[in-house]
C-alpha cells in the first residue's frame, strides 16, 4: 500500500512555471524594434530633406551659371563691336598718316624751291638796278618774302606729333599755324576745379595740375559725353572725334601752374585738305 501511495504522489507533481526573464526579454526586444523603426523613419525623413535641399541648391547654381553665361555673351558682343570701331579708325588714320608725310615732304620741297627762286631773283634785280633807291625797294621786298619764308620754315621746324600734326608751344607759334589757314585755333586759360568752359564746339574743365612735373588732368565734354584725361603732359596733343566726323580735333596744353592751364583747341576748317590734322594718336 505504501508503495502504491508513493507512486501516486510522483504522478501528481505540478509542472514548473515559465521563467520571468523570458517575458522581460520579449519586452526589451519589442522596445528595441520600436526604437529601430523610429530611427529608420527619422533617417528616411532626413535623407528626403537633404535631397530636396541638394536639388534646390543645384537649381540655384545652374541659374547663376546661366546668368553669368548670358552676361559673358553680352560683354563679348560689346567687345567685338568696340573692336570693329577701333579697327575702322585705325584704317582711316593710317591713310591720314601717309597723306601727312607726303604733304610734309612736299612742303619742304616747295620751301627749297622758293628760297632758290628768291636768291636768283635778288641777284637778277641787283644786277639790273643801278640806283640806291631801287636797291632799297628791292631789299624791302626781299625782307618781306624772307619773313614769310622764315615763318614757313619756323612752322616746318615746329614739333610734330607722332602722326605729323604741328604742335604749337606758345602764342606766336599758334599765330603761325593760324596763318596757314587750314585750321581754326581757339586759345584758352582754365582755372582748376572751376565750372566747365566752352572752347569752340566743346567744353573743358581743369581737374588738377602738377607744375613740377608739367602734368595735368582735364575733363572734356563733347557730344553729350564726358571724358577724363589723367596725368597728361604739357605739349602732348590729345586727339578726339566729334559728331561722327572723320577729321580729328586737337587739344594741347602749353603751360600749367599751381591752379591754371593754358593751351588751345585746333579744329579743321570745312573744305580744308585732310592732312596731319586728322591724326589719331591720343584720341578719346
Amino acid at each position: 500500500m505504501s508503495e502504491i501511495h508513493e507512486e501516486h504522489r510522483d504522478y501528481n507533481v505540478p509542472a514548473a512555471g515559465t521563467p520571468r526573464w523570458v517575458g522581460l526579454a520579449v519586452a526589451i526586444l519589442a522596445a528595441i524594434s520600436l526604437i529601430a523603426l523610429g530611427i529608420g523613419w527619422s533617417a528616411a525623413n532626413r535623407a528626403k530633406s537633404v535631397e530636396q535641399i541638394a536639388q534646390t541648391t543645384l537649381k540655384q547654381n545652374i541659374d547663376q551659371l546661366n546668368t553669368r553665361a548670358a552676361k559673358a555673351d553680352e560683354v563679348n558682343e560689346q567687345l567685338q563691336s568696340d573692336l570693329k570701331v577701333v579697327t575702322g579708325k585705325l584704317q582711316v588714320t593710317q591713310e591720314e598718316l601717309i597723306a601727312a608725310r607726303r604733304q610734309n615732304k612736299a612742303a619742304s620741297t616747295e620751301y627749297s624751291k622758293k628760297l632758290t627762286g628768291l636768291e636768283t631773283s635778288v641777284k637778277s634785280e641787283l644786277s639790273t638796278k643801278a640806283s640806291a633807291e631801287d636797291v632799297k625797294n628791292l631789299s624791302g621786298d626781299v625782307t618781306g618774302v624772307k619773313n614769310d619764308l622764315d615763318a614757313t620754315k619756323g612752322s616746318l621746324q615746329m614739333a610734330r606729333s607722332e602722326l605729323g600734326t604741328l604742335i604749337a608751344r606758345n602764342h606766336e607759334e599758334i599765330d603761325q599755324l593760324r596763318r596757314m589757314g587750314q585750321r581754326d585755333y581757339f586759345e584758352f586759360t582754365l582755372t582748376k576745379k572751376s565750372s566747365p568752359q566752352r572752347v569752340g564746339s566743346i567744353q573743358l574743365q581743369l581737374r588738377d595740375t602738377n607744375a613740377k612735373k608739367n602734368k595735368f588732368t582735364i575733363i572734356v565734354l563733347a557730344d553729350d559725353k564726358t571724358f577724363e584725361k589723367k596725368d597728361r603732359s604739357v605739349n602732348e596733343p590729345i586727339f578726339f572725334y566729334t559728331g561722327g566726323s572723320r577729321t580729328a580735333l586737337e587739344l594741347t596744353i602749353n603751360r600749367v601752374t599751381g591752379n591754371q592751364a593754358t593751351g588751345y583747341v585746333s579744329i579743321p576748317k570745312a573744305g580744308a585738305p585732310q592732312q596731319a590734322n586728322t591724326n589719331p594718336g591720343s584720341g578719346l
